[in-house]
């Protein structure tokens, strides 16, 4: 002990934050970093350096320490593993004290495990691959406004699917030209339209003037097709005062969604996400700004630690990507993504990139959005690897088709409810999708018009993020 009260620098080990012999409680946040120390960094001593360095540690021996139950609010390091084909990389498992959060805050939540370790010398790379969040912290949350089952009930629709669009181009049109795009895709067979990521209110078209031009189409589709419809008004805004205004006219217009994108910040999204179960209304969260730190390997923030938050912080929707579209996504970590957004309990599963077990105590799931160069050619693939509880939006995959705005809406519907039967039916949709949907072309020109106009185009790029671990095919 008379080391660990040395005056100068000692080594980060030393000072307690590596504690290969600690046992995890159930009340402890875990985190698992992928650390890639600089030559002449130990594991042992990079991974206590994040401990450290996102707890308590500072780069020298502080007397304070004796003022406080040090052992207690120091995050461990205690588990330290190679990753596999890379070497030089290790996944470094550390446990936080819950006393060192603040109840119900992603802000605090992030400020501590991610606020400047991350710049840290010592480390060449650190990335956050994944998190467990106790029960007695996810309760501290008031999660989604609604959630899954609710969201289903506010818009009467079951056992499929949400279709949806976003309106191209995103920049550009008048008022009452977006208000037409959004009236022909809803009457031609979705349940929702949306403003993009960057339409939020400028010189071409204010936001006050589409917010009434959509819900004017809003409401003639409903009218015509009897059906509960909704168009994502994105509120998102340089202020919350401007945001809160934004919302409560949408509300006010009769709207039963609003959207907000990432890059509000943590804060605004809760504020949002309590503004919206207060007000009854769908909070969707696109993920804008998520690529420039989840998608590489080596540094920044997984994809699956960002869905964990914002399932803490309260969202109904989350895009969290598509599989076969034009976007980031391997099927392994899709589903690990999807699995974290819409189950109760969530076991740990390498092949999904899942390092600890989650379990949610009951916090509302979040309705997953695929999104992003999608079309009705990919029907069988979609249901597949993204199942029924999620929104898919076909933005040019609807605006795109040669017969106009709603026959796109309606080959995406056809094409839809002919899986969705297929499967009910025990058919084996996967591998006969091409064939489903031939045959559904048969009834439906506007199918048939989309099958020959995208059946072909697909996104085969290698995936930048995966899994580091896969399953092995064995003969037993």
């Amino acid at each position: 002990m008379s080391d660990r009260w040395g005056a100068g620098v000692i080594p980060y080990a030393e000072m307690g934050y590596w504690q290969p012999d600690y046992e995890p409680g159930p009340t402890d946040v875990l985190a698992a970093f992928r650390v890639t120390p600089q030559p002449g960094v130990p594991p042992e001593e990079a991974g206590a350096a994040v401990a450290g360095e996102s707890s308590t540690a500072t780069w020298t021996v502080v007397w304070t320490d004796r003022l406080t139950a040090y052992d207690h609010y120091q995050a461990k390091c205690y588990r330290i593993d190679p990753v596999p084909g890379a070497p030089g990389q290790f996944i470094c498992h550390i446990a936080y004290h819950l006393d060192l959060f603040e109840e119900g805050s992603i802000a605090n939540l992030t400020s501590s495990v991610i606020g400047n370790v991350f710049g840290f010398k010592a480390l060449a790379a650190l990335r956050l691959e994944d998190m467990r969040i106790p029960p007695h912290y996810a309760k501290t949350f008031q999660g989604a406004p609604h959630g899954i089952v609710m969201e289903r009930e506010y818009l009467n629709k079951y056992g499929r699917p949400l279709l949806g669009a976003t309106v191209k181009p995103k920049l550009g049109l008048s008022a009452r030209n977006y208000g037409r795009v959004v009236y022909e895709a809803l009457r031609g067979g979705l349940d929702f339209t949306k403003d993009d990521e960057n339409i939020n209110s400028q010189p071409f078209m204010r936001w006050r003037d589409r917010y009434c031009f959509a819900m004017e189409a809003v409401n003639r589709a409903q009218a015509e097709t009897g059906e509960i419809k909704g168009h994502y008004l994105n509120v998102t805004a340089a202020t919350m005062e401007d945001m809160y205004e934004r919302a409560e006219f949408a509300a006010g217009l009769g709207s039963v969604i609003v959207m907000i994108d990432l890059t509000v910040g943590y804060t605004a999204i809760q504020s949002m996400a309590k503004w919206a179960r207060r007000n009854g209304v769908l909070l969707h969260l696109h993920r804008a700004g998520h690529s420039t730190y989840t998608r590489q390997k080596s540094h920044g923030v997984n994809f699956r630690v960002i869905a964990k938050w914002m399932r803490l912080a309260g969202v109904d929707h989350i895009h969290a990507g598509t599989v076969v579209g034009k976007l980031e996504g391997d099927p392994n970590s899709v589903r690990g993504y999807y699995d974290t957004l819409r189950l109760d309990q969530v076991a740990p599963d390498p092949v999904k990139g899942l390092y600890y077990e989650q379990d949610w105590a009951g916090l509302p799931g979040v309705m997953p959005v695929a999104s992003g160069g999608i079309h009705a050619g990919q029907m069988h693939q979609l249901l597949h690897y993204l199942g029924e509880d999620v929104v898919l939006q076909f933005g040019g995959g609807t605006i795109g088709h040669p017969m106009g705005i709603a026959a796109g809406a309606t080959a995406n519907r056809v094409a839809l409810e002919a899986m969705i039967k297929a499967r009910n039916e025990g058919r084996d949709y996967l591998a006969e999708g091409p064939e489903i949907l031939r045959a559904a072309a048969k009834r439906s020109r506007e199918l048939d018009v989309a099958l020959s106009t995208w059946g072909d185009v697909t996104f085969t790029y290698a995936s930048t993020d995966t899994p580091d671990i896969v399953a092995t095919p064995t003969t037993a």
